[in-house]
């Protein structure tokens, strides 16, 4: 029996009621390890993860306090051992560099960041392009994660680049908006730099905000030295960032949760290995998923009461600025789908498959990107 990223690139050239759901790796995974003999010769493997971000960052953190545990234990008994060095804050790789630095070799494991790595992971963007479908993240990220399972599509922008979908999505709590100015209308935004990440700044179209690009790295002393005004985030990085300091007034418009990443493992290093190793893998990968987002559900509303107690300003946005915003906007999900299209990547087919399994889950999307 192969490991995950076997059994996903499996899905490449079978029909798709051929191929086991995925949704049932976690059993697997540990009847694997309980019952499969050692192959081979014992080894002692010694393993770098890369992580532009700091482990301030959940994403980050879920590598040292889940993912890294359940793979070393599940490797007990196997013969086999595994250790990590674990390269954060770009010690290695910057934020958007680290598939390149796993395809590369310099790291075996690695946060490959889609959002920030839209030219190589342009179809795991969708969600970017498609704001105001919900803010249930955890049902974004798992909805992401079972189209790598069910969509071959989505696993060749991976094999393109000498990696491997190992699993464990970096799902993104709903976007808010944060600025160093009160927000009481859409004609406050008028003329303001606003930052935002990757696709995201596409949101800004019909605002009359000026986008910025950024990310949670430069957020803050941007915003101090006044190169930007306020910045589209998220609650549950943004007070590990301590952007309320700066960006005191917090407008909820349900800009929606998003899937941004996941980990990812160099191709031939993780072709080597044997099934029982990756079987531990596969394990610390959907147990870094139930992880990440059990701590960040919880974690979002503690995270705006605090930066209330601090200081900040909490704003609901009204419906009507939301419809407004959200019909003001460009559709940039069709300009997107069409330019990916005509370069032989399927994007169009990738927006109606998310649209169409974010409504069936009960969302409700102001706008329906994949039908205009």
């Amino acid at each position: 029996m192969g490991g995950i990223g076997d059994d996903r690139r499996d899905t490449l050239a079978a029909t798709a009621g051929g191929v086991l759901p995925m949704k049932l790796r976690t059993v697997g995974a540990a009847l694997v390890l309980g019952a499969m003999p050692v192959a081979g010769v014992a080894e002692t493997y010694n393993v770098t993860v890369a992580a532009g971000h700091p482990p301030v960052f959940r994403w980050v953190r879920m590598i040292s306090e889940q993912f890294i545990p359940t793979v070393q234990a599940g490797l007990e008994g196997s013969g086999h051992t595994m250790t990590f060095s674990e390269q954060y804050g770009g010690a290695i790789a910057g934020v958007g560099e680290e598939l390149e630095a796993v395809e590369a070799g310099l790291a075996e494991i690695g946060t490959c960041q889609a959002l920030f790595d839209p030219a190589k992971l342009a179809v795991q963007n969708v969600t970017y392009y498609t704001p105001f479908v919900s803010d249930d993240v955890r049902q974004v990220a798992t909805t992401v994660d079972a189209m790598h399972d069910d969509n071959p599509d989505m696993l060749r922008a991976y094999a393109d680049n000498g990696v491997v979908y190992i699993g464990a999505p970096i799902g993104i709590d709903d976007y808010l908006l944060m600025t160093n100015f009160p927000v009481d209308s859409l004609d406050d935004l008028d003329g303001r730099k606003i930052a935002a990440p990757g696709a995201a700044i596409n949101w800004l179209s019909g605002t009359g905000a000026v986008g910025v690009a950024g990310n949670l790295t430069t957020y803050y002393n941007e915003i101090k030295t006044g190169v930007y005004d306020g910045v589209i985030v998220f609650a549950s990085a943004a007070l590990p960032g301590k952007l309320y300091e700066v960006a005191p007034h917090i407008t909820k418009f349900g800009l929606g949760a998003q899937y941004a990443g996941s980990l990812c493992a160099n191709e031939a290093w993780y072709d080597a290995l044997p099934d029982e190793v990756k079987a531990a893998l596969e394990a610390g990968a959907d147990a870094a998923m139930q992880w990440y987002h059990d701590d960040l559900e919880s974690f979002v509303e503690i995270a705006l009461t605090k930066m209330q107690e601090a200081g900040a300003t909490v704003t609901e946005a009204t419906p009507e600025m939301r419809a407004q915003w959200a019909d003001g906007m460009d559709n940039a999900a069709r300009v997107w789908a069409d330019e990916l299209d005509a370069q032989g990547r399927p994007a169009s087919a990738i927006l109606s498959a998310y649209m169409d399994a974010m409504r069936a889950a009960g969302a409700t999307p102001l706008r329906d990107w994949d039908k205009e």
